[in-house]
């Protein structure tokens, strides 16, 4: 390859970052289960104690029950939530609710119950109307109400209502006195959607570490909130500790390729990466991508991008488009394998926007003696439109 100074332009490739979005945005799981048991509870036998499920709590339980005259409604409202008739639930509910003979425990049955229903119909906005009409009223026993408080809380982290959840969620917290794990595990992940990693770090590890059994999406809602504080090592930690839980989980291995590239360790980025390509389990695009771009920012490693590139290509998991196309002939001219390069420049510059990558091609075609092809590829720089027009006139005048 001659000496010049009209080498092409090194296009830098960012490395994209491997996370996906259940990571860095900690998803909040929804579990009504609780909340639907505890209907059928109510539905069973109101005269029955079914068990504390809160025996710290601070709240003195209301002691008043279904009137006798609102039994009949009430009976029917049951039936048809047992026959899954969610619109025959929330009319008798709404009946009920607007009936001034009905007592406060009649309304706020019937809300809870009528929550449920709008529920199952995917109503989220009158799951939450009722669920606080339930609440507000203050007449169910400890069961149901904070239950329903849990639920509220869930649906408006659902709808990314997030100050309105953590106050819901504190309001559960303070008046049943939970500690348990699940509980607290919420609150911490609802921290980290809303922005506030700091909060999230003490309750997620006050969750972890009185767990059992931790669940691991709270582990990778502790370590979303890590990175969000900028405390890499932390994260990096975690990434590995879940990593070494799952060996076969793809998402764990690539989160902790992600938590190395931001720890400057591209070494061991790569080989997370490379394990996963001989295990044929990178089945993404941007995966292949990401490995290449590694890399190419890599001292001497134009080799193991062409390596990879190729891999991609052949097995039709990489796109044949104009960054791939322009990655391999960069690779290949900074290897110094000037045929390949010009044929992969060939390729990537009919793709391209404009006319920079025919301009490259021309400058290499002129170092290597094909003038009758540069100057065409300098034509073609000018049709496309370039920066430099100037420069690709020179070629053509030569």
């Amino acid at each position: 390859m001659k000496a010049t100074t009209h080498a092409p332009a090194l296009v830098a490739l960012a490395v994209a970052a491997v996370l996906g979005t259940g990571t860095a945005n900690a998803t909040v799981a929804l579990d009504t289960q609780a909340h639907e048991q505890q209907c059928q509870r109510e539905r069973g036998s109101r005269s029955s104690r079914p068990q504390e499920l809160y025996p710290e709590s601070t709240r003195t339980a209301p002691t008043e029950r279904a009137s006798q005259r609102m039994g009949g409604q009430l009976n029917k409202l049951g039936t048809a939530l047992d026959k899954e008739d969610n619109a025959q639930v929330r009319q008798i509910a709404d009946e009920v609710i607007a009936n001034e003979r009905a007592n406060n425990y009649d309304k706020a049955y019937a809300a809870q119950l009528a929550a449920n229903a709008a529920y199952n119909a995917d109503d989220m906005a009158a799951a939450k109307a009722y669920l606080i009409r339930a609440v507000e009223l203050d007449a169910l026993d400890n069961n149901a109400h904070f239950q329903s408080l849990m639920m509220l809380a869930q649906l408006q982290a659902q709808d990314e209502e997030y100050d309105q959840a953590l106050a819901t969620l504190d309001r559960y917290l303070e008046g049943s006195q939970s500690k348990k794990p699940d509980d607290l595990a919420l609150k911490g992940q609802i921290l980290v959607q809303a922005e506030r990693p700091q909060d999230a770090i003490p309750v997620l590890r006050q969750a972890i570490d009185s767990a059992e059994t931790p669940n691991m999406g709270w582990t990778q809602a502790l370590m979303a909130a890590y990175l969000e504080t900028e405390n890499t090592a932390e994260a990096t930690r975690l990434a590995e500790q879940i990593a070494s839980q799952s060996p076969g989980d793809k998402r764990s291995q690539l989160n902790l390729a992600s938590m190395y590239i931001q720890a400057d360790n591209t070494a061991k980025a790569i080989e997370i990466m490379e394990k996963l390509r001989a295990e044929g389990q990178l089945s993404e695009d941007r995966e292949y991508r990401n490995l290449f771009a590694l890399y190419l920012n890599t001292e001497g490693g134009e080799a193991k991008a062409i390596e990879v590139i190729n891999d991609g290509l052949q097995k039709g998991v990489l796109e044949g488009n104009h960054q791939t196309y322009l990655a391999l002939g960069q690779a290949y001219y900074f290897s110094e394998q000037v045929a390949p390069a010009i044929e992969a420049y060939q390729k990537a510059a009919p793709l391209a926007e404009n006319g920079e990558t025919y301009l490259n091609l021309a400058r290499i075609l002129f170092n290597e003696d094909r003038i009758p092809e540069a100057k065409q590829a300098a034509q073609q720089a000018l049709d496309k439109g370039v920066r430099n027009t100037d420069e690709a006139r020179r070629l053509l005048a030569r």
